[in-house]
């Protein structure tokens, strides 16, 4: 038995469901209010006997594991961490297994971090610079230093090193959790020390602030990388921030720490930070598990600009929504917020679209009126534009900057195409995941498919509605898979049928079909199930023509005599497709 099947079977989904939502029995399942969805009417599924659940709400579904992501926002690593710990289940026997040398002990290393952040909160009070700088100069609250565990870091060599050595710890651990020094000092000394922490809320790191500032010295000192730290993929206070993020459906990433703590004490909690202007493609995933309405709030400078610049491709390629908040006057949050706190839950409010911030930026410091204008305007977006992934934002902007610069879309597509020196063409079917939809179609449009599937999976005297259909109207990878086993199988009985084990890699999503069609289908006739199918079918199929419909279109634009002849044959097809199916119902 590998770690992920100990830990399912020490635990009980429901029990590990019941600690996020209320749950009740209904019947052989447990039904609860999504905790996806504002809804009054419960429609969020767990199944003991299959141990997995589903949110008729939302299309969301999956094991223990997946819901403990989605509500965490962890990686599966860092849930399986979670749930192990929770199971009483010791991963490092499994790491180890055959004779393998484990790697750091993280348990060890975590304790020790903790033990260094409850010392350096005892320094804190008995520090009357560090004392006046925490709650005089920044004006924290008692609360706060208590919520985020500030300290303070004594200004001799081994003091920290000293106290861990007495409770059995090792200079190699010591230096292994980012503590010490390259000559066996304390790393940290007379700063302020702000603990770092997991998802979890347990200390990974430090970032620690000078008390007076020295141009000799940097003002911020952070814990290098060690095997809890990365700060490629720490988002600082998240721990704290997941539940308003969830909340709010959004999340502010401002530049200092501090600024967060600040933000938190005024009770603007979906507040966050990354070390410094480092925003990476990790940070983005991570935030995007809670909310894909990230908004960004980095000091209007040249760094603030060019980080701005680098993650709009990012946020693009991991399909978040990037915005920028911009605050009046200059100032950093911290100071706004200590200023006037309603304008801080204003401007936050009123984010402008990253993309649109960055044109109106360099507008406003480039003369557009001369060809050296127009030409750096266009040297600086067009980059920026061609690293976007969806082609109707690219079209998009180059027709904002075309109007800016009083130039041709054409012209500027040549200029970015000279970059790009292997243009490949794209197909012309394309999956519906790529279809850039608003999101409740999409996801009325994705329910709709598992339905559809659903029913052919438990009634093999349907999959005849299989038969004018492609998998390329399934928009995830699951989903077509199945389509192309039923299609290949149409005699697939279930339970004791030799083709059962193809359908392995795909147990999760079988198991989810199966509750929706228990919840949504059991007891009709068979003649009330076909009609249902025949319904999907239609739905699907209408869909689909549409979006091939719109893509065909496009080339017929572009396309000479021989070229359109071809395509419309294909929109032939398609009408002929759709009469096909609309006639069954």
């Amino acid at each position: 038995m590998d770690a992920v099947e100990e830990v399912k079977s020490r635990l009980s989904i429901e029990d590990v469901i019941s600690e996020y939502v209320q749950l009740k029995r209904a019947g052989r399942n447990w039904k609860g209010l999504s905790p996806f969805s504002s809804e009054r009417t419960p429609s969020f599924m767990v199944s003991p006997e299959k141990q997995i659940w589903h949110d008729f709400s939302s299309g969301k579904g999956g094991d223990m594991f997946s819901f403990v992501m989605q509500m965490e926002g962890l990686d599966f690593k860092e849930t399986l961490e979670l749930l192990a710990r929770k199971a009483g289940v010791d991963l490092e026997q499994y790491r180890t297994k055959g004779g393998q040398s484990g790697g750091p002990d993280k348990e060890r290393l975590h304790e020790i971090l903790e033990l260094a952040t409850k010392f350096y909160q005892t320094q804190l009070s008995s520090n009357p610079e560090a004392v006046e700088y925490v709650f005089r100069k920044r004006q924290f609250t008692k609360d706060t230093a208590l919520d985020w565990r500030l300290g303070y870091a004594p200004n001799t060599g081994t003091a920290l090193i000293d106290f861990l050595k007495k409770r059995g710890y090792d200079e190699r651990d010591i230096k292994l959790a980012g503590l010490s020094s390259r000559y066996g000092s304390d790393l940290f000394r007379g700063r302020v020390m702000i603990p770092l922490c997991d998802q979890q809320g347990r200390v990974v790191g430090f970032t620690a602030r000078i008390l007076k500032d020295d141009p000799n010295a940097p003002k911020y000192i952070n814990t290098p990388a060690t095997p809890l730290y990365d700060k490629s993929r720490h988002v600082f206070g998240l721990h704290l921030a997941k539940v308003s993020i969830r909340k709010e459906k959004y999340v502010v990433l401002a530049e200092g720490n501090l600024d967060v703590i600040m933000s938190h004490q005024a009770g603007v909690r979906q507040v966050v930070a990354t070390a410094g202007t480092a925003l990476t493609e990790q940070h983005l995933k991570a935030l995007s598990r809670l909310t894909g309405d990230i908004r960004l709030s980095f000091d209007a400078d040249a760094a603030g600009l060019n980080a701005t610049e680098r993650a709009i491709p990012i946020a693009s390629k991991t399909k978040v929504s990037l915005s920028i908040i911009t605050i009046p006057s200059g100032k950093d949050p911290d100071e706004l917020i200590k200023q006037d706190v309603d304008t801080w839950k204003k401007v936050i409010q009123s984010p402008q679209y990253a993309l649109d911030w960055l044109v109106g930026r360099y507008k406003a410091t480039l003369n557009l009126t001369t060809a050296q204008g127009k030409r750096e305007f266009s040297d600086v977006l067009l980059p920026v534009v061609k690293a976007l992934n969806d082609p109707v934002e690219q079209d998009h902007y180059l027709g904002v900057i075309a109007r800016d610069i009083e130039s041709s879309k054409e012209a500027l597509a040549a200029k970015m195409a000279q970059a790009a020196t292997n243009q490949t063409a794209k197909p012309l079917k394309r999956r519906m995941a790529e279809i850039v939809l608003p999101p409740k179609p999409v996801l009325e449009y994705q329910k709709q498919q598992d339905h559809f599937l659903s029913l052919l999976l438990h009634q093999p005297t349907l999959r005849n509605y299989l038969e004018p259909m492609d998998k390329d109207m399934f928009s995830r990878e699951e989903a077509q898979s199945l389509f192309e086993f039923l299609r290949d199988n149409p005699d697939f009985k279930g339970t004791g049928d030799a083709n059962q084990a193809a359908l392995r890699p795909l147990e999760m999503y079988v198991k989810i079909l199966l509750v929706q069609y228990e919840e949504l289908y059991q007891g009709l006739e068979l003649t009330e199930l076909r009609y249902e199918a025949a319904r999907l079918q239609a739905r699907l199929v209408e869909v689909y023509v549409k979006d091939q419909k719109q893509h065909l279109a496009a080339q017929l634009r572009e396309a000479d005599d021989s070229e359109s002849h071809t395509l419309l044959i294909k929109v032939k097809q398609l009408d002929e497709l759709l009469k096909r199916t609309a006639g069954g119902m």
